[in-house]
């Protein structure tokens, strides 16, 4: 068993119920523990005081939404709790978009199939990016959300790296 925080982490694997079915469906061979959580305190500064976890270890996942001639483009975006992504800068220009903002809370859930607030890299739809800051590839373990409010996974920052459709880029620089 891993330990971080004030939480119990299990093998994913172990607890399929902690996973939105997208998640469970995509997890794979990716090495992650799940722990359940208070779903009112699924957000990161809450979820982080609450149950003792750095903000240094926690990567949280934004969905944007880009156009460019009519074309829509989606991605996931992996920044540390701790920076603020430069979305109309760096991460605009590498998709190559017109115009970019944060998804519609709508069209993240229904795209997704995840829970807002819970939102992960890991299952998403496999026509989507998923850029990942550098920050969050060097952090070592980081939590993430699991496609659900009600719990969380505990994977390594490398191993985000890894999936199918990332790319890791220096895309954050940390919050003041």
């Amino acid at each position: 068993m891993t330990v971080l925080g004030k939480l119990e982490w299990k093998p994913a694997a172990e607890v399929p119920e902690l996973l939105a079915d997208p998640v469970r469906d995509a997890l794979g061979s990716i090495p992650a523990y799940a722990a359940a959580i208070d779903p009112g305190l699924a957000d990161t500064a809450a979820f982080c005081a609450e149950y003792d976890v750095p903000l240094a270890a926690s990567a949280n996942c934004v969905i944007v939404h880009g156009k460019r001639a009519g074309e829509s483009t989606y991605a996931a975006v992996m920044v540390l709790a701790t920076h603020r992504a430069d979305v109309n800068g760096v991460i605009r220009k590498h998709l190559g978009v017109r115009k970019i903002s944060f998804a519609a809370q709508d069209d993240a859930v229904g795209t997704t199939r995840m829970e807002y607030g819970g939102i992960t890299p890991i299952g998403l739809p496999a026509d989507w990016p998923v850029l990942v800051d550098e920050a969050v590839a060097a952090a070592g373990p980081v939590v993430i959300g699991s496609g659900m409010r009600a719990s969380k996974l505990l994977v390594d920052g490398a191993d985000l790296a890894k999936l199918s459709t990332a790319e890791v880029l220096l895309l954050a620089s940390p919050a003041h």
